[in-house]
C-alpha cells in the first residue's frame, strides 16, 4: 500500500468532519518525560473499542522536546495520529478549541497527558453516549491530589455552582466525552476566554457524568499554580454570570444605608450630647473598610471591562505553526 507523505497545512480538512467515529483531543506542554507511557497505554485501549478513531495532540509550544516526541510518534502511526504545533503558549483551553475545530470525529473526548485519567476508562464515557447523552463529564474517584487541592476544588465548585446555575460535579477533570453536535456549537463562539466544560454543559441536551479512575502523574509536575486556578475559575465565573456585578450593586447599596444610618446617630449624638472626643480609629477603621470594597468592586468591574476589551480587540485564539497529518 502507498502511503501518502504527511502534510504540514495551516488549516485541517473541513470536508472530512464527521467522516471518524471518535476523536480524542489530547493538550502537550512540556510533558516529555510522560509522553513514551501515554503512548503505550493509549494507542491499546483504543484499539480495543474496535472503532475508528483518531488522536489529536496540540503542542502547546512546548520547551522541552514534547514536540519531537509527537513528530516521531506521527511516524509511526500516521493513519490515526494528527499533531497541531502551536508557534506558542496559548493555554491548555485554547488548545482544546484548536482541537475542536480540527477533529473529525463524530464523538469527541478530551483527555490530559499526564495520565491522571487512565486512558482504560474512554469505554466509560462511551457507553454513556451510547445511553443517549450528548455530553459526559467524569467525577474523579479516589483523587490522588493534595488536601489543599481537594478542598479547592470541592469549594470553587460550590461557589461556581451558586453563582452560575452550572451543574458541574467536578469541573477540575478534563476526561470528557462531547458530541460532534455539542463541539459545532462551541467552535461557532468566539470569546477569547471560556471554559469549555460549562460552555458545553450549557449547550447539551441530555448532560451527564460518569465515574472514572484517578491516577497519580506518570512524570513532571502540575502547569496550574494557586494562582493559576484562581484565574481560572474567575474567569469561569466571569464568563458566564453577571451574578458577582449584581451582588456588588447590593453590596454597595447596604453600605450606602448603614454609612447613612451611622451619620444621623453621629449627627444626632453631637446635637443631643454635644462635641465628643475619641472615636478617631474606629472611623479610620471604618474608612478603610469602605475604601477596601470600594477597590475590590473596581477590580471586578475592571475585570468584566477587561473582557470586553480582549473581544474588541478581535485578534486569534492562537496561532498554528504546522499541522502533521495525513492527508485521506
Amino acid at each position: 500500500m502507498t502511503r501518502n507523505p504527511p502534510s504540514y497545512a495551516p488549516f485541517g480538512d473541513d470536508a472530512a468532519v464527521g467522516s471518524t467515529a471518535l476523536s480524542i483531543v489530547i493538550p502537550v506542554y512540556n510533558e516529555e518525560d510522560g509522553l513514551a507511557a501515554l503512548f503505550a497505554r493509549l494507542y491499546p485501549a483504543l484499539d480495543q473499542l474496535a472503532l475508528d478513531y483518531e488522536i489529536v495532540f496540540i503542542n502547546d509550544g512546548s520547551r522541552d522536546r514534547s514536540a519531537a516526541l509527537l513528530a516521531e510518534q506521527f511516524e509511526r502511526r500516521p493513519d490515526v495520529t494528527r499533531v497541531i504545533l502551536f508557534n506558542g503558549n496559548f493555554g491548555q483551553h485554547r488548545a482544546i478549541l484548536a482541537g475542536f475545530a480540527h477533529c473529525r470525529g463524530k464523538r469527541v473526548i478530551t483527555l490530559d497527558a499526564d495520565l491522571q485519567n487512565p486512558p482504560e476508562d474512554i469505554h466509560l464515557l462511551l457507553a454513556a453516549m451510547d445511553a443517549g447523552s450528548d455530553c459526559v463529564g467524569t467525577i474523579r474517584r479516589h483523587r490522588q491530589d493534595s488536601a489543599w487541592r481537594r478542598w479547592a476544588s470541592q469549594a470553587m465548585n460550590r461557589l461556581r455552582h451558586r453563582l452560575t446555575g452550572i451543574v458541574m460535579t467536578d469541573q477540575g477533570s478534563m476526561m470528557r466525552a462531547y458530541s460532534r453536535n455539542v463541539v459545532e456549537l462551541i467552535n461557532q463562539c468566539h470569546e477569547m476566554n471560556t471554559f469549555i466544560p460549562a460552555l458545553a454543559t450549557q449547550f447539551a441536551r441530555h448532560p451527564t457524568e460518569v465515574e472514572v479512575r484517578h491516577e497519580e502523574r506518570h512524570a513532571g509536575e502540575s502547569k496550574y499554580s494557586l494562582y493559576s486556578l484562581i484565574r481560572l475559575n474567575f474567569d469561569l465565573v466571569t464568563g458566564f454570570s453577571l451574578v458577582p456585578l449584581q451582588a456588588f450593586s447590593m453590596l454597595g447599596l447596604v453600605v450606602s444605608m448603614l454609612s447613612g444610618l451611622l451619620f444621623l446617630i453621629l449627627a444626632g449624638r453631637r446635637l443631643v450630647l454635644g462635641p465628643e472626643e475619641g472615636g478617631t480609629f474606629t472611623l479610620f477603621a471604618l474608612l478603610f473598610l469602605l475604601v477596601g470594597i470600594t477597590l475590590f468592586g473596581i477590580g471586578l468591574l475592571g475585570e468584566y471591562v477587561g473582557r470586553i476589551y480582549q473581544e474588541v480587540r478581535s485578534r486569534p485564539r492562537y496561532v498554528i505553526n504546522a499541522i502533521l497529518e495525513r492527508k485521506p
